[in-house]
């Protein structure tokens, strides 16, 4: 272990990191819920990309998607996210959060599974996603029930989860 990481200075600045990228990815969280747009797209470098129902690169790109999602197909949406993980280096950062997502889509009452893949670098406003990935385990309605890549929004099967699908095929239990 090197010097730095084992100092006391090195320990708190590591754990300031990682309070940091939590916070994050709650504002990044809020703002796309409460349809703060601009505050969104400030959770991302100004080359950032959202990847999953579609791509939206840059604050351009995020202000136009974001929205039209929104007042056309997926209504309302509530994200709860768990079981974050980080990994640092410098200035750089990955890791992975899962997600809960009830929704409505269309008038109907559904709900989605997921996990973010994250890819991180502080800047001097804080630290930053370069990009945001999501894919999904399900998203389905209410009525349907939800297991393993049941998608009853076509979009996001697009943007399916590898790793379940994988699992699935095997036959696998999720």
């Amino acid at each position: 272990m090197s010097e730095h990481r084992t100092s006391l200075e090195g320990r708190i600045a590591r754990l300031e990191d990682i309070q940091a990228i939590g916070q994050l990815r709650a504002r990044y969280c809020q703002a796309l819920d409460d349809g703060h747009w601009n505050a969104l797209a400030d959770t991302f470098t100004e080359d950032g990309a959202f990847v999953g129902l579609s791509t939206a690169r840059g604050r351009e790109e995020m202000l136009e998607f974001f929205p039209k999602l929104n007042s056309t197909t997926v209504t309302s949406w509530w994200h709860f996210s768990s079981n974050e993980t980080v990994d640092l280096d410098g200035d750089f950062a990955t890791g992975t959060t899962w997600l809960l997502q009830p929704c409505v889509v269309e008038g109907e009452s559904q709900l989605a599974a997921g996990r973010y893949d994250d890819t991180m670098v502080r800047t001097t406003a804080g630290w930053r996603f370069t990009e945001r990935r999501v894919s999904f385990f399900f998203w389905s309605s209410l009525e349907a029930g939800w297991d393993a890549a049941r998608f009853s929004f076509p979009p996001a099967s697009g943007a399916a989860d590898l790793r379940t699908m994988e699992r699935v095929d095997r036959g696998q239990s999720v």
